[in-house]
């Protein structure tokens, strides 16, 4: 998504960090690989401001295969893995190869969640309707066959998410990444038990209707995210996003809600835990956070994040 920049020579410069949370957060829907710098320098930022789990998002299949694989060597970041919902209908008459290459990935224990799977009627048109219909409703039957977290990806598509969902029979955890919709569908969310997690772009001027949307969401479906390096949050719109910048959406979320933020940062650490299901991090000591319990690592580490450029739209 374009984003306005604020000028000036510090206009693409990375922000300053915030002040540290009282409680280790998660950041539930990151792009590593469309950041600047090393994987182990993204989680040693994040971690300096009370950001101890990082959930890694594929998008395609070969930055799902680098998710697993950054995944099994940082113990603070987990995966999932999916073809985001513009790439199926880019895909053609491969589309159904590459989703059974998913389902390969999603076994995987590193693996947690199957996303950003969904809709998204605002970048493609008609003619991709149904590849991202037959797309999703693969990736739904996937994350209940693998057992894990649905993370969707909704753009401009509430109602036909919502009836998808409905027809396929939702998997027992089911994420709204970025979370877009209003007041009235977070009370639908909740009925039906779906995460929704918030970016930064609830921080906006124009975005009442997402603020609204937190203060009525249950607190025990309440998730955080950054996107990263998209919707950086106020002030710093337009610069690079990362996961160190967590605190500056929990604590607009916090505001919206009139709850104190790190009762709201200990809450959504739980429940990102139980969305993804694994193991929460324990409470910041003197020596820091502790971080979550993490897969091992192999013996070889993806290391430094791709360069080239990203091949998904906001």
């Amino acid at each position: 998504m374009a984003q306005h920049t604020t000028g000036g020579a510090d206009a693409k410069a990375a922000p300053p960090p915030p002040e540290p949370l009282g409680h280790p957060a998660a950041d539930s829907h990151t792009h590593l690989d469309m950041q600047d710098g090393t994987v182990a320098d993204a989680v040693a930022a994040a971690a300096r401001v009370g950001v101890t789990t990082l959930i890694q998002v594929g998008c395609d299949l070969e930055r799902s295969r680098w998710s697993a694989e950054t995944a099994a060597a940082h113990d603070a970041v987990w995966a999932t893995v999916a073809l985001h919902p513009n790439e199926a209908p880019r895909l053609g008459a491969g589309l159904d190869a590459a989703v059974d290459e998913i389902a390969a990935l999603a076994a995987l224990p590193q693996v947690l969640g199957v996303g950003e799977t969904g809709l998204d009627y605002y970048r493609t048109g008609p003619e991709g309707v149904a590849a991202q219909q037959h797309s999703f409703r693969r990736h739904i039957e996937i994350a209940k066959r693998r057992r894990k977290a649905l993370v969707i990806h909704d753009r401009e598509a509430h109602d036909d998410v919502l009836r998808i969902l409905a027809e396929e029979g939702a998997p027992e955890r089911v994420v709204f990444h970025c979370y877009s919709g209003d007041a009235a569908m977070a009370e639908t969310c909740a009925e039906n038990g779906y995460f929704m997690s918030f970016a930064g772009n609830v921080t906006f001027k124009n975005a009442g209707q997402l603020r609204e949307a937190v203060a009525v969401a249950p607190a025990e479906l309440l998730l955080v995210e950054t996107d990263a390096p998209f919707l950086t949050p106020m002030p710093y719109r337009g610069r690079p996003n990362a996961p160190y910048l967590i605190p500056l959406t929990l604590r607009a979320m916090a505001r919206a809600r009139g709850t104190d933020p790190d009762e709201l940062a200990a809450a959504i650490a739980a429940n990102t835990a139980r969305a993804f299901g694994y193991a929460p991090a324990g409470p910041i000591g003197p020596a820091g956070p502790v971080a979550s319990a993490g897969p091992a690592a192999p013996g070889g580490s993806p290391g430094v994040r791709q360069d080239r450029g990203p091949n998904l739209e906001r």
